[in-house]
């Protein structure tokens, strides 16, 4: 059984994560999409709550896990048996650190490989921060998550206005 891996924040999940999510799963037999409790970061959702959020967003799609990680990507991967790394691209700039990181990651493991795929056209623009900044200053976020998440961002987010930070 071939396992992939799609890591991220996810806070909150878009409708471009979800377009790379749907796109990943028919390269595989099981995604992993694997929410990142990052300590550096301060987000606007909690990880339990952004897991929560992608599993009513994935509700329907086969083969997909929604999990929770924290530390190496590599050592996760080798913990799940996981031999691939998804992750989404929307412009040449994201390519520069995916590099590095993917380089890293195979020297840490050296049976994981990165899959780069690029966002649809539609989602060039995309970007949890964007949506957070929209939803903050009363701005309509529909099309730009899924439908079944939208009341929780536009409630957690403009009932404490800007305090998130990137």
């Amino acid at each position: 059984m071939k396992t992939a891996i799609y890591p991220g924040s996810f806070d909150p999940v878009t409708a471009g994560h979800l377009d790379i999510i749907r796109r990943a799963a028919g390269l595989c037999d099981r995604l992993i999409v694997a929410v990142l409790h990052n300590q550096a970061k301060k987000p606007a959702f909690s990880p339990e709550e952004r897991c929560d959020m992608l599993r009513r967003a994935v509700d329907g799609v086969p083969n997909v896990e929604v999990r929770m990680f924290s530390g190496l990507l590599a050592d996760y991967a080798k913990q799940l048996g996981a031999e691939t790394i998804i992750k989404g691209l929307r412009a040449v700039s994201d390519f520069e650190y995916e590099f590095q990181m993917a380089l890293a990651n195979r020297k840490l493991n050296p049976h994981l490989d990165t899959v780069f795929l690029m966002t649809s056209a539609e989602y060039m623009y995309l970007s949890s921060s964007i949506v957070k900044d929209i939803a903050a200053h009363g701005g309509d976020i529909t099309g730009l998550v899924p439908d079944s998440i939208q009341d929780d961002i536009l409630l957690r987010i403009r009932k404490e206005g800007n305090t998130w930070q990137r």
